[in-house]
């Protein structure tokens, strides 16, 4: 009997190593074993927030992996996927009397972390917990790659396709809040379809749809670069593949003329702000809802000097790096030795914060068992079968009183 169930339970995991690898590059680059701290203002890493430890929403505080699962062990954990520029937080000034048991001294608060309502449990423009007990509808949550909000697909303003189909995307107030988006939105951006507050009418919507093949049509061609004389736009693309170009040249030798000419002289193309061009050009977009990107698009923006002030001024100068992406740090997970991690199988019905839970628990499992069996070493203990069974009930245990503590 019980071989059959564990047939029957085997039946219902989805056994695809893509799914595996794209879920667990999550954590790439995340320590289990070692606080963050010590690395600074991380590019990304994955983050998260203790509601135990920190439930004052206006003292929001972020954990690395490993705080959360050595200093924070049975508490009640918000899981916050990924965040740019973060340093942990715990033990801080925020936590009271409590200390990290990493890394004790610790600065008082970490000025240039950026914190909103996602700390204390909350999302979307709704203000609501995931997964709201209260909302019985099936809906996709997408994270905005600038305010790095996670909004229901209702909540976005337009219509979206299926998630595994979708792109980057930056919500309406984040576009607003960086107006010259737009501009690029008109000839880069997925085709917008955007929701209205009443209902449509069934034959508008093959007339919506042929609109927005259309207007792809239309940005495709709008969207050939125009060159005269020497003039080019300055892309982030250029921009990087100047600089790759530079560093390739051989520093050793450098000709008379190279090193008496006037710096004038020596460039020879000017720099043509990439937005003015495109504004010239006339092709407008509806400023109305979220919009969805290619991964490509940062290439496209323009890195000349005004529009990169206009980048910093809006507090979104990390739009011009392309590491900076979801994509590139997943990537960047696949070559990590966790992200070949061989205990973990998820199920077809999973969404992304599911599997997120999922990696969670099986590397909290991990670090519990290498702790064990580094206790039975020390003390010179044989691993029995009852102390095996022992230490599972206290894992269970211990996890029910967790999941009891989430729904207090």
């Amino acid at each position: 009997m019980a071989a059959n169930k564990e047939d029957s339970d085997t039946d219902d995991i989805l056994s695809n190593e893509e799914e595996l690898e794209q879920a667990l590059c999550v954590l790439a680059g995340s320590d289990p074993e070692n606080c963050s701290y010590s690395r600074g203002y991380v590019k990304r890493q994955a983050v998260f927030a203790c509601h135990t430890c920190t439930p004052n929403a206006a003292e929001p505080a972020g954990l690395c992996l490993a705080c959360t699962n050595k200093c924070h062990d049975g508490h009640i954990i918000f899981e916050l996927y990924t965040k740019r520029n973060f340093r942990c937080d715990c033990g801080n000034s925020k936590f009271g009397e409590f200390k990290c048991q990493l890394i004790p001294a610790k600065d008082e608060e970490n000025v240039r972390n950026h914190y909103n309502h996602n700390f204390n449990g909350c999302y979307c423009t709704c203000d609501r917990p995931y997964p709201d007990t209260d909302d019985q509808a099936n809906d996709e949550m997408i994270q905005c790659v600038i305010c790095e909000d996670w909004l229901h697909s209702r909540h976005l303003g337009c219509t979206t396709g299926e998630p595994e189909e979708l792109q980057e995307m930056i919500c309406e107030a984040c576009m607003n809040k960086a107006p010259a988006l737009w501009t690029y939105a008109a000839h880069f951006a997925v085709s917008p379809m955007i929701s209205v507050s009443h209902p449509e009418e069934e034959e508008d919507e093959d007339e919506e749809e042929e609109v927005a093949v259309e207007d792809g049509a239309e940005r495709e061609e709008a969207s050939e670069p125009s060159q005269s004389g020497d003039e080019e736009p300055s892309t982030s693309a250029e921009h990087t593949e100047q600089e790759e170009v530079a560093t390739r040249s051989s520093p050793c030798k450098r000709t008379h003329k190279e090193m008496s000419g006037s710096p004038a002289k020596a460039m020879t193309k000017t720099v043509v702000c990439r937005l003015k061009e495109l504004q010239a050009k006339g092709l407008e977009r509806q400023r109305q809802g979220a919009v969805f990107w290619p991964y490509s698009w940062r290439s496209e923006l323009c890195t000349c000097m005004s529009c990169k002030r206009v980048y910093v001024a809006a507090e979104v100068q990390f739009l011009m790096d392309q590491s900076d992406t979801i994509l590139a740090y997943e990537n960047r997970g696949l070559d990590e030795p966790f992200g070949q991690h061989p205990l973990i199988a998820l199920m077809s019905s999973m969404d992304r914060v599911q599997q997120l839970e999922v990696i969670y628990g099986v590397n909290e499992l991990t670090t519990s068992i290498t702790e064990f069996l580094d206790q039975c070493v020390t003390e010179g203990k044989t691993v029995t079968a009852e102390a095996v069974h022992q230490f599972f009930e206290e894992l269970r245990a211990k996890r029910r009183r967790r999941t009891n503590a989430g729904y207090q």
